[in-house]
């Protein structure tokens, strides 16, 4: 069952002019693994829109609780490049009081347009929210 959902779009030059104008903004809002690419370079700045615009969206299936830090919540890669929410502190535990068990990520990015979805998928009994089990933590 679908327990959340979230989509944000990011102008890509805007996040571009952001992070460099402004010190230490991508290290506010990234981890040092989400900066860093498949082949250990720098991530792009289309890249890095992508990602804040799913952390944004994963703030929105969430419901935007408030305690969200944008550390605890890391969008990774799949060996063959599919995108993955992999969570921890107070995101996970927002994650775990909504009963999100899983989440779907989509990422795109068209001209100077970054889009991300986010859904969370959970079990709902009749009693309520079950203990979801099945969430990525980060180590």
């Amino acid at each position: 069952m679908i327990v959340g959902i979230g989509v944000d779009v990011v102008n890509i030059p805007m996040f571009d002019a952001t992070i460099h104008r402004a010190p230490g903004f991508a290290e506010m809002l990234f981890t040092a693994k989400e900066r860093i690419d498949e082949g250990g370079g720098p991530r792009s700045s289309t890249s890095l829109a992508a990602r804040y615009a799913a952390k944004q969206a994963l703030a929105k299936a969430l419901g935007v609780p408030s305690g969200l830090r944008w550390h605890d919540c890391e969008v990774m890669s799949e060996p063959d490049g599919r995108p993955y929410l992999s969570l921890r502190g107070g995101v996970l535990a927002a994650a775990r009081d909504l009963g999100a068990r899983s989440w779907h990520l989509s990422l795109a990015t068209e001209a100077d347009v970054a889009v991300a979805y986010v859904i969370a998928e959970g079990i709902v009994s009749l009693e309520g929210v079950e203990t979801p089990r099945a969430i990525r933590e980060s180590a």
